[in-house]
């Protein structure tokens, strides 16, 4: 979007729109990006243009907090979370939590802000970079702070949903501790300071992907986790609460934790597909879901077109 003009008074193109717009956009070509993605939207949407995952998706995709609090009002376990409103009170609200503990950005997307504390002196030591400037600073302003969430075993659980309905769950390893988990285990503090991230993202094998990491996982870290059906208690109340919110297409990422529970801690409306697990099921004879998410595309264009 950035160089692009908007002419108000046109009216957009027929048919169907996929907002793929990232809570990360702004690291990449131009730091203004999603603003210019919410005009885009409200273009759209003021035409009554049909659009998957429209402006009201993006906020819930774009927040953190938003996330939080929605999930938290449905009856779902969330991590507990503050939000620091700048950089000067960061230290001073962490002294609430119990290390270890976790931060990250509201706005955040591939890994960006997760890091685990051991300490109080080590957030300390590092706390500068969150301010203005910094090798770490938010974007707009605002740093997360989560209590550290212990995983039964060392996986975490992304459940896709495509069309608002579940379409497979993908068990991804984490014991060797480069994926974006958020409260999990392995995020972990980079050393001597905060530059980069140590989180890696699902599906990097096409560049061009919104969400992706410099160093891809080995194909063995990403497997379906065939105990999680749609039947699945969590399963079936993530459904309804997407229906509630208009999500179609959506990854939603789940902790389950030594004491048993279910703890969901982050919402991606624009997720993406991991190579080594869509292999597998078209090699099983199922349906990938990339296939399966250009079948949902088709038959919301061929409904929108019945309509007109």
């Amino acid at each position: 979007m950035p160089g692009a003009v908007l002419d108000l008074a046109s009216a957009p193109p027929e048919g169907v729109f996929f907002a793929r717009l990232s809570a990360s956009s702004h690291t990449r070509t131009d730091p203004h990006v999603k603003e210019y993605g919410r005009a885009v939207l409200a273009w759209l949407e003021a035409a009554g243009r049909t659009v998957v995952n429209g402006a009201g998706v993006y906020e819930l995709e774009v927040s953190k907090i938003r996330q939080h609090r929605a999930l938290a009002q449905h009856g779902f376990t969330a991590p507990r979370t503050t939000a620091v409103f700048g950089h000067e009170s960061l230290t001073q609200a962490a002294r609430a939590f119990t290390p270890p503990f976790i931060t990250k950005h509201n706005q955040g997307g591939k890994g960006l802000g997760v890091r685990r504390f051991e300490s109080h002196a080590e957030l300390e030591s590092v706390a500068a970079k969150f301010a203005p400037g910094g090798e770490n600073e938010p974007v707009d302003g605002i740093t997360l702070i989560q209590n550290y969430v212990q995983p039964a075993e060392p996986f975490i659980t992304r459940a896709e949903f495509i069309g608002g309905r579940f379409h497979y769950a993908v068990k991804v390893d984490v014991s060797g501790g480069s994926f974006e988990l958020c409260p999990a285990v392995v995020c972990e503090i980079p050393q001597p300071g905060l530059a980069g991230s140590a989180c890696s993202v699902p599906d990097a094998s096409d560049q061009s992907n919104d969400d992706r990491s410099a160093a891809l996982p080995a194909a063995e870290q990403f497997s379906r986790r065939t105990d999680i059906t749609a039947e699945t208690p969590l399963i079936r109340q993530l459904e309804a609460f997407l229906a509630e919110y208009r999500i179609e297409i959506a990854g939603v990422e789940f902790i389950e934790t030594v004491t048993g529970e279910q703890v969901v801690y982050d919402i991606n409306t624009n997720t993406n597909y991991n190579p080594a697990v869509e292999t597998a099921e078209a090699a099983a004879g199922r349906v990938p879901a990339a296939r399966r998410l250009a079948q949902h595309l088709k038959h919301v264009l061929e409904r929108d077109h019945a309509v007109r």
